[in-house]
């Protein structure tokens, strides 16, 4: 059987952390050609090789700084120019950070503001453009977070961030849609890990999650799976499968947003 996205070409922002591999592996698994983009270092440099292990030659790193429309647009075009084309743009890159707004750092609000709100009109606007330009049409898929319809008491910053950045997408994809580029949102809830890779966000906020919950880090993945209905653990893949669904185009959908919860009853509408 032919795969779901050969011939197409991905571009994943903040990839390199568990929820970016997990969608990174699932995308290079069904035909993509994927573009891997994270802020320049050695850690996206050691993702880039970890890709090509996976699929040799169909993946590539490239360095991104989400909150720079220059920085995005040279990286866009860079993949035009090498692969002539862009079919997919899956937006992961964000922070977080834990503060009662009573005590809550304006700074520390604001650097979230500019990564999490300000990164995502950045990426709609340069991708969205380019797409427009060559008619070719696209997808984009939006990380958003069960916190959007379901926030957490010390987590206000990134709760209220991402859901900006969850309701840019769906205003995108009603500006978008007369040129047959969807956008649509995936809503997880907390992944830890996925193979050998981190989550970045929970490397920033889970020594304070655990201290909130008087929890050990076993414990603390274990309150979030049991906390669901399924009593599932969350992985990058499942993001990835969401991503796949979204983007392979099985059904006429833009819009929407899939929940990669377990099963969360106070994450609604569902």
């Amino acid at each position: 059987m032919d795969k779901l996205l050969a011939g197409k070409v991905a571009v994943v922002t903040g990839a390199a952390g568990a929820i970016g591999y997990g969608i990174c592996e699932v995308l290079l698994e069904n035909g993509a050609t994927v573009v891997a983009t994270d802020l320049a270092g050695e850690k996206l440099e050691a993702f880039a090789q970890d890709l090509d292990a996976l699929a040799p030659g169909q993946s590539a790193g490239l360095p991104m700084d989400v909150t720079s429309p220059e920085a995005v647009g040279a990286a866009l075009d860079e993949v035009y120019s090498r692969y002539q084309r862009l079919d997919v743009v899956v937006h992961n890159a964000g922070i977080a950070y834990v503060a009662k707004i009573v005590e809550m750092d304006l700074a520390r609000f604001q650097l979230l503001e500019k990564v999490n709100v300000d990164g995502t009109l950045v990426v709609l606007q340069q991708a969205g453009r380019r797409m427009i330009e060559r008619g070719a049409g696209g997808d984009i898929v939006i990380m958003s977070t069960k916190n959007v319809p379901s926030p957490s008491a010390g987590f206000g910053a990134y709760s209220a961030t991402k859901a900006a950045c969850h309701q840019l997408g769906r205003i995108a994809s009603l500006e978008l849609a007369p040129h047959d580029i969807r956008v649509n949102m995936i809503a997880p809830d907390a992944v830890f890990s996925e193979g050998k890779y981190k989550s970045g966000l929970w490397d920033l906020v889970g020594q304070d999650r655990m201290k909130a919950r008087g929890m050990t880090e076993a414990e603390l993945h274990e309150y979030y799976r049991n906390r669901n209905l399924l009593k599932a653990a969350v992985t990058g893949r499942h993001v990835g499968n969401a991503v796949l669904y979204f983007v392979s185009r099985q059904s006429p959908t833009t819009g929407a947003t899939i929940p990669v919860d377990g099963g969360l009853p106070d994450a609604t509408p569902r």
